[in-house]
């Protein structure tokens, strides 16, 4: 069906015509899918960051719940 409608072309030229007709599509999809990873690896190192900084505010609790305080002795 679709031979028909594009009338007599070359194989090369079908290509090519598929290729202008498809191809803005298939860029736009890769790139879309590079942009989505990298956004989740970012978002997924920068909670990896927030729970894990030496530090942070969970490493103080936990060397305030270790050690005695001033008043201890």
């Amino acid at each position: 069906m679709i031979p028909l409608h594009l009338g007599s072309l070359h194989p090369y030229e079908q290509a090519l015509t598929f290729g202008l007709a498809f191809g803005p599509f298939l860029v736009l999809a890769v790139v879309i899918a590079v942009r989505r990873r990298a956004d989740a690896a970012r978002e997924a190192a920068a909670e990896h960051e927030e729970h894990h900084v030496p530090g942070g505010p969970a490493a103080e609790r936990a060397h305030s719940a270790d050690s005695p305080g001033p008043d201890a002795s």
